[in-house]
């Protein structure tokens, strides 16, 4: 067997799961290195401690690896939101992003505008289908602009943004700030062409909440002050009767000691991608959307998510007339989706089974439209 085909068989979600947007199952590889590493922390032995903090510099280096980074321009972080709250806090100029995105850009953005006297200024622009493209973009860069902050995929439709045309469209000068939570392990990008790229590894990594991490490129950490940097923030070790500055490194981003179990599991999950090859989870995903797609469109159900392959990734958000049919159906079924508003997101992964897709359109299949 390959190493794909070996990831592959690593997934165990019972079936009809559609839910990778919202939760990534923990998988068996995840569990076993937690427990394993638990059990070493349970002996209370210097060098089973020594073996456990391992995992840090692991996880940081396979982090930077995916991306295509230096490992010193990345840190752990305990969630996406908290590598984000260090960037806006940190900045000053004017920083552009849209209303719709997730609230770990927009909350950040706000409260850092709020309490900077002036410093910062949140720039707000509304997208047409909530989609940052490069045009839409462009349309609102002025001489006042810094910053953009942008999720690679949009939670909602599910729209994959082009991060080298972003970078293109901002010029050297800006910083473009890039959440990478919905697209990080299973798409291919250019990720080193963003300033700050945040991630976690609870939803397609498979590795639970407290798997965060953070890369700030070195232009980045000359922009971005690390105001919330404690006694993990500098070099050396732990600061005794002196007060050093931030490190020179991503490192300065740090506040304490990360949750050694948690960054095990990222260690793990991170293993698994790099081993699989992100490429193959890409195409595997994006069959299983492709499939998703032409279920919905035999059943007349609209789709929200762009159909080109470039522009989407592992989220596929249906628009039908009567939302509450269509989530209660898929419900019924044993489907587990995402129902906001009007619109209901299904996200398959690379192991997602063809008996999962039988039950989404199934149940699909036994939806009634107005006036059918």
């Amino acid at each position: 067997m390959s190493s794909f085909d070996d990831y592959l068989a690593t997934f165990g979600e019972d079936p009809g799961y559609l839910d990778w947007a919202a939760f990534g199952p923990i998988s068996p590889t995840v569990r076993a290195e937690v427990f394993a590493d638990a059990d070493l922390l349970g002996s209370g032995r210097p060098s089973s401690r020594a073996l456990v903090a391992e995992r840090f510099d692991e996880a940081r280096e396979s982090a930077a690896d995916l991306l295509g980074v230096r490992s010193d321009t990345v840190t752990l972080q305990p969630s996406a939101s908290h590598g984000l709250l260090h960037t806006m806090f940190g900045l000053s100029g004017t920083v552009l992003a849209s209303t719709a995105e997730f609230p770990s850009i927009t909350m950040p953005l706000e409260r850092a505008a709020h309490f900077s006297d002036g410093g910062l200024t949140a720039r707000w622009i509304t997208p047409e289908h909530t989609f940052v493209t490069p045009e839409a973009v462009a349309e609102a860069l002025d001489d006042e602009v810094t910053a953009l902050a942008v999720s690679h995929v949009d939670f909602r439709t599910g729209y994959c943004t082009d991060i080298a045309a972003l970078r293109e469209i901002l010029g050297p000068d800006r910083l473009l700030i890039v959440d990478a939570v919905q697209s990080f392990g299973i798409v291919e990008d250019d990720f080193a062409a963003a300033d700050v790229v945040v991630g976690h590894g609870y939803k397609w990594l498979r590795a639970a909440r407290g798997t965060g991490f953070a890369a700030f490129s070195d232009r980045a950490r000359e922009r971005i002050t690390p105001v919330l940097s404690g006694p993990a923030g500098v070099e050396h070790g732990l600061p005794l009767d002196e007060r050093p500055a931030p490190a020179p490194s991503a490192r300065a981003y740090g506040i304490s000691g990360p949750d050694q179990l948690a960054v095990a599991r990222l260690a793990a999950g991170l293993r698994d991608v790099s081993e699989a090859g992100v490429g193959a989870i890409e195409q595997a995903v994006s069959e299983r959307t492709a499939a998703i797609i032409e279920i919905a469109d035999r059943h007349g159900i609209p789709v929200v998510t762009p159909r080109e392959r470039a522009h989407r990734a592992g989220i596929v958000a249906l628009a039908p007339e009567v939302p509450a049919a269509v989530s209660a159906a898929l419900s019924n079924a044993g489907v587990a989706a995402t129902t906001r508003g009007a619109t209901i997101r299904l996200a398959a992964h690379a192991g997602t089974s063809d008996e999962t897709l039988r039950l989404l359109d199934d149940a699909l299949g036994t939806v009634i439209l107005p006036g059918v």
